[in-house]
C-alpha cells in the first residue's frame, strides 16, 4: 500500500476531526461519546506544537491517518516525556501506517532529547493495546474504571516506551 507521511497542517483539520470522530462514534479507542468539532483540530495542533504532528496521505493526496507527540506535562522536570497519538482509518490500518508513525515519531523524540513516550489507551481497546505491546511499550499504570462510554465503564491503561 502506497502512502507517504509528512507534516500535519492546517489543511488537514477536517480530515483529522472526521478520522477522529470515526473512532468517537464507533470505538472505544478516542475517549470523547460525543463528536468533535473543528476547534478539537486546533486544540491538537497547539498541544503539538514544538513537538511532531504528522499526516499519513495516500496516493491521491487524501489523508488517511495522523500521529503526534504532545507534552505529558507542563512542568519542566517532566519534560523529558511526550505523549504519542495517531489514529488511522479504519480501512487502512494493519497495512504498516501505525509502525510507520510510531518509527517516525520515536525519531523526532529522539531528536528533542526525549526518554519516555506514553500512551493513553482505553482497556477495550484491545488493538492499541497489543499494537503499543509489539513494539516494546510496557504498561505502567492503570487507573481502573474512570472512564465510561456507552454506558460502558473502563479503565485507562498508561504504557510507556524508554528511548
Amino acid at each position: 500500500m502506497a502512502f507517504r507521511i509528512g507534516p500535519l497542517s492546517l489543511a488537514d483539520r477536517r480530515a483529522v476531526v472526521d478520522i477522529f470522530n470515526y473512532y468517537v462514534e464507533n470505538t472505544f479507542a478516542a475517549f470523547p461519546e460525543d463528536r468533535v468539532t473543528d476547534e478539537f483540530f486546533d486544540w491538537l495542533f497547539r498541544l503539538s506544537k514544538g513537538y511532531s504532528a504528522l499526516a499519513a496521505k495516500d496516493k491521491n493526496g487524501r489523508v488517511i491517518g495522523f500521529g503526534l507527540l504532545r507534552s505529558h506535562s507542563p512542568v519542566p522536570t517532566l519534560s523529558r516525556t511526550a505523549e504519542i497519538s495517531y489514529f488511522i482509518l479504519p480501512e487502512y490500518t494493519r497495512k504498516g501506517i501505525g509502525r510507520a508513525f510510531l518509527e517516525k515519531l520515536v525519531e523526532a523524540a529522539k531528536t528533542k532529547k526525549l526518554t519516555s513516550l506514553l500512551a493513553c489507551i482505553s482497556s477495550l481497546n484491545d488493538g492499541s493495546i497489543a499494537f503499543h505491546q509489539k513494539n516494546g511499550f510496557v504498561e505502567c499504570g492503570c487507573f481502573r474504571g474512570i472512564g465510561i462510554k456507552k454506558e460502558k465503564v473502563f479503565d485507562v491503561l498508561w504504557m510507556q516506551k524508554m528511548l
